[in-house]
């Protein structure tokens, strides 16, 4: 499993419908991705600031996402994005997480 991270800014007041978005449009939309295996947020307790992490099946499917997928996606959070979010070039191998072995014992 690979994994995937995204930094962004958030405008003031604006956590409620960003948290909305990911819900109604971001999620759906990456569950339609080849590899897609699990999407974490996290926001800051100010709101303005957020991390998240995508898990993918392999390096290649995370790659594939930032091509045709990942315009979409950043396109839905504009109004609500302060700049343009800082996505990791690198994608991490998972290592270890409970998830991971939940999944491993799915496809088993």
């Amino acid at each position: 499993m690979f994994a995937r991270g995204v930094h962004m800014h958030l405008k003031p007041n604006s956590i409620h419908e960003f948290k909305e978005r990911i819900e109604k449009d971001v999620i759906p939309a990456l569950r339609k991705q080849k590899g897609f295996r699990n999407e974490l947020t996290f926001v800051a307790p100010s709101g303005r600031e957020v991390f998240t992490i995508s898990l993918w099946d392999r390096a290649e499917s995370a790659d594939a996402h930032n091509r045709p997928s990942y315009p979409d996606v950043t396109e839905i959070l504009a109004a609500l994005v302060e700049g343009t979010p800082d996505v990791e070039t690198e994608t991490f191998d998972v290592a270890d997480s409970t998830f991971h072995e939940i999944a491993a014992a799915v496809t088993a």
